[in-house]
């Protein structure tokens, strides 16, 4: 039996999120389906973050066990020409059994991308967040530095989540200009049920005026959704980046940073 690992690439809008579900056209059914054709028998798929509706991966790392022999061409190329437009395969690797793309995971990368101008974006519609009203990079970036380190980030946790524990450890949350674009950038061991876009809408609320920096490490450390933004929409919103450690030989080490070529200056 083969441990195969692979990055994807994907297209949220396209698909009602990752995991499998009854009802719903997800990534994960249209990989395994792929998949078990190259395969010729049935794969299951486990991946390092189970993505929701309409959120978008420049990098998501999945692997499936299997003892069929192919060349990794096939789990590239082959798997390619059968799936939609809007996944991609883009590389593959043989791994070892103790391997696992999501309990071996040491942090996961993810990027907010939000067009800041009066008038929503047409050409990047469904790729991308949008907020009508001016928004001061300076104090949504000043804002999230109370994020970094562990906390328990109740206060921006979805209703449904099912994780054991609301604590995380956060190395990196940072809020950046590229023209119309602001640019919100986490790093983290894991995320809670909407976790990012609980945090993006609570930093909108910074940056357009309605409550000062210091309300953001209020909100965090009461630890109750009740006092937070409304969750943003899910458009701008990508994983772009698995760690693991290096005794792995996963491609650029798991990580995979930049985005897709997108009109940010």
């Amino acid at each position: 039996m083969k441990r195969i690992a692979l990055g994807v690439e994907y297209a949220g809008d396209a698909f009602c999120g990752w995991q499998s579900q009854a009802h719903g056209r997800t990534v994960q059914d249209v990989l395994e389906s792929a998949l078990g054709q190259i395969a010729a028998q049935r794969v299951r798929l486990h991946c390092a973050g189970r993505t929701d509706t309409g959120v978008h991966a420049s990098v998501q790392v999945a692997h499936f066990d299997t003892d069929a022999h192919r060349p990794a061409s096939a789990w590239v190329r082959g798997v390619n020409a059968l799936l939609p437009a809007a996944v991609v395969v883009r590389w593959a690797v043989e791994v070892d059994d103790t391997f696992h793309a999501r309990f071996l995971a040491t942090d996961r990368r993810y990027r907010y991308i939000l067009h800041n101008t009066p008038t929503r974006p047409a050409l990047l519609a469904g790729r991308v967040g949008w907020f009508h009203l001016p928004l001061d990079e300076a104090r949504m970036a000043a804002a999230a530095e109370c994020l970094v380190g562990v906390h328990d980030f109740s206060a921006f946790r979805a209703a449904g989540c099912q994780a054991k524990t609301p604590v995380r450890l956060m190395h990196e949350a940072a809020v950046s200009r590229q023209g119309d674009y602001l640019l919100f950038d986490f790093r983290a061991n894991g995320f809670l049920h909407h976790m990012i876009r609980n945090l993006v809408g609570a930093l909108v609320y910074v940056g357009k005026g309605r409550y000062p920096v210091p309300w953001m490490r209020e909100l965090l450390e009461s630890c109750d959704r009740r006092g937070a933004a409304p969750t943003f929409a899910p458009d701008g919103l990508y994983l772009c980046g698995v760690s693991y450690p290096s005794r792995w030989p996963l491609p650029d080490d798991g990580r995979i940073i930049a985005l897709p070529q997108l009109p940010l200056a």
